[in-house]
């Protein structure tokens, strides 16, 4: 193994004086007449081995200053020309006398070098070696934010580009591991080109792994089986690619189980299968949340609210979100329709987007309704106001179309309550 520039004058110092022993040898190599060094000096027929050996040495420096890059060209000069004149003082005096000799590079060849044994780790260094070590600045052993990783990571550097939130993921403690072990073109290139290629926009990349980081932990089959799944049950591509970005952990289950949860709605809903795939793009979390509040609101509308089977269905299938809506809200929501407005059942079931809206803005609309005289929801009588008008259009067409009133007579009735 070849010697690095910092190595080499280190190696100098540890040969010299095995070099002192052998310089008899190392003169009868240099007693060639009619040789000239470089740069111009010449070299005696006849010399001593102490002059051979400081000739020796002054090579061996010269090629380790070659070496080393952050050496400039005038230092390097000035270098060889001062240890030229200390070294070989007669040098000049005879340079017509003498013929020109190979360099002192292809003298001192670097295959020599591969022979020395390595140095030790623990032998000592040098002020001088010290300083012209360049270490990069290490990584922090412990911080609370990847922002301290991003310049030494070309993954972290590139997901950033993508419009990757960081500041999010970092608060999840097993984020920053996965994400500095992933190698950018191995491990996540292929996965942004599947999501791609199942109809992920470019902009739409960066909220999707913010979510899902923990993609890139998955294998890349696995998800394509996950998708020929979806697809199995007729499921279109682009109906598949809405689900994945409405629900990002929806590619982060199972065969079986995206099976299990199919069929656990399709049974307990008594729903056929085109209604099940209707209501699953519809509410794509369906598959990846809890199962426990389905289960408990469907009970709360059959036993608590008074609802049928089939005006469930029919509830459920207009507006999933009562499937995972808080309980609460749903039995102060009907309450206050049905105890305090007077609407009968088959009414809320033919709107339930009353379930979909803020319990205070029923409450106020109806009141000001009732300071109006107009609150009327009975279909059979005249200016009858329909659940859907009541709290699906804006105020400005609430006020003008329903209540007949401007939306300054609404805010000033509003600041009596």
């Amino acid at each position: 193994m070849a010697l690095s520039a910092q190595q080499i004058p280190r190696w100098f110092n540890s040969v010299k004086l095995s070099s002192l022993i052998t310089a008899t040898q190392l003169g009868k190599h240099f007693q060639r007449p009619g040789r000239t060094l470089s740069h111009g000096f010449s070299a005696q027929p006849q010399m001593s081995s102490d002059n051979c050996f400081l000739r020796w040495g002054f090579k061996t420096y010269r090629t380790s200053s070659l070496w080393n890059s952050s050496q400039s060209t005038n230092s390097s000069r000035q270098e060889i020309s001062s240890a030229q004149s200390a070294l070989l003082p007669s040098i000049n005096e005879q340079t017509q006398k003498t013929q020109r000799i190979p360099s002192f590079d292809s003298e001192l060849s670097l295959e020599a070098l591969d022979d020395l044994p390595p140095l030790s780790p623990l032998q000592p260094v040098s002020e001088e070696e010290a300083i012209q070590i360049i270490a990069n600045p290490p990584l922090p052993p412990d911080t609370f934010t990847l922002r301290d990783y991003v310049d030494h990571s070309e993954t972290l550097q590139k997901l950033v580009l993508l419009g990757v939130d960081l500041s999010k993921i970092e608060k999840h403690p097993d984020a920053a591991n996965l994400l500095l072990r992933l190698n950018f073109e191995k491990d996540i290139k292929q996965i942004l080109m599947f999501l791609k290629d199942l109809g992920l926009e470019d902009n739409q990349l960066g909220t999707y792994l913010t979510k899902n980081y923990a993609i890139f932990s998955e294998d890349l089959e696995n998800l394509k089986t996950r998708v020929a799944y979806l697809q199995s049950k007729n499921f279109s591509k682009a109906h598949i690619a809405q689900m994945v970005r409405n629900a990002p952990f929806l590619l982060s289950f199972s065969v079986e189980r995206l099976d299990n949860r199919l069929g656990f709605f399709q049974k307990e809903l008594e729903l056929s299968m085109k209604k099940t795939r209707d209501l699953i793009i519809r509410l794509p979390r369906l598959l990846t949340g809890s199962l426990e509040p389905v289960k408990e609101n469907m009970k709360v509308y059959h036993l608590e609210l008074g609802f049928k089977h089939n005006e469930i269905q029919h509830m459920i299938t207009r507006v999933p979100k009562m499937l995972t809506a808080n309980k609460r809200k749903l039995t102060e929501t009907f309450d206050y329709v049905h105890n305090v407005m007077s609407i009968p059942h088959h009414l809320i079931v033919r709107f339930p987007q009353v379930f979909n809206t803020r319990l205070f803005k029923i409450k106020e609309r109806h009141l000001f309704l009732t300071y109006l005289g107009r609150a009327q929801y009975d279909p059979t009588k005249l200016n009858y106001i329909s659940l859907d008008k009541l709290v699906s259009v804006p105020d400005e067409i609430f006020c003008e179309e329903i209540a007949k009133a401007s939306v300054q007579d609404f805010e000033k009735f509003l600041k009596t309550l």
